[in-house]
């Protein structure tokens, strides 16, 4: 796990070195009205109160994870640091989420995505403290579920293992943007059309960078998951044991 270790230092040493832009975030501080912020942030604790319970139970009962649990979440603080401008008041980027839903499950995922975004909001200016819950809800609430979700479904299917991880980061992704242009449309419905109009221009707007960015996650989280498999088999197997898998 020392190469893994090197490879977070690393990674947040890229991300903190990269300019940023007031513009590039996900959903941008004060861009949602107040009411639509508690709402998001109250269907977000929920999970996240599961979440600290699952990681809580991980670390007591195998404290070894801890640095395999921080490595999911520098992976998911740095791919979804990556933005590309795209529908005004947001953005696309990767998430990053799918392999700490795969391998911590997706309640775990709330907690780190939280955190994640947390650290962004502040740090970066990528995000905002009143969207926090949006922005969670989206990225660590509905896309690890869904990844997790997909990556059970290819396995019961006894897909590849390659492709089981790719299919679920690649989906966790996608379906984060669903629920974000969602909250959007939902906020903001068109003059005409109302919020079936704007949900589908939301879409389409996002779907022109979205789509090429989740295939791209999906390859990478397929080779992260292969570097971790090859220099933290006992990890994995601890992981396993816990969920009660072969």
């Amino acid at each position: 796990m020392k190469k893994n270790r090197r490879w977070a230092l690393g990674a947040f040493l890229i991300v903190f070195a990269m300019p940023t832009v007031s513009h590039a975030m996900h959903i941008m501080e004060g861009f949602l009205p107040k009411g639509w912020c508690v709402f998001w942030a109250a269907l977000t604790l929920p999970f996240v109160v599961l979440g600290f319970r699952s990681i809580k139970k991980i670390i007591e009962e195998k404290p070894k994870l801890k640095v395999l649990l921080a490595m999911v979440g520098a992976f998911a603080f740095v791919l979804s640091a990556l933005k590309i401008p795209s529908v005004t008041g947001s953005c696309s980027h990767p998430t990053g989420v799918g392999l700490g839903a795969i391998l911590f499950g997706p309640t775990a995922m709330a907690v780190v995505g939280l955190i994640v975004l947390l650290f962004q909001a502040i740090l970066l200016a990528h995000g905002g403290l009143t969207t926090l819950g949006a922005n969670a809800f989206s990225m660590a609430v509905v896309g690890p579920l869904v990844a997790y979700g997909v990556y059970k479904l290819a396995k019961k299917a006894k897909a590849p293992k390659g492709v089981q991880v790719f299919l679920a980061a690649s989906l966790g992704n996608l379906m984060t943007y669903v629920v974000t242009s969602f909250q959007l449309a939902i906020a903001f419905p068109a003059e005409v059309g109302g919020f079936t109009a704007s949900l589908v221009k939301f879409m389409g707007i996002f779907a022109l960078t979205q789509v090429p960015l989740a295939i791209s996650e999906g390859i990478l989280t397929v080779i992260v998951y292969n570097a971790i498999k090859a220099y933290g088999n006992q990890e994995l197997k601890d992981l396993n044991a816990l969920r009660g898998e072969a």
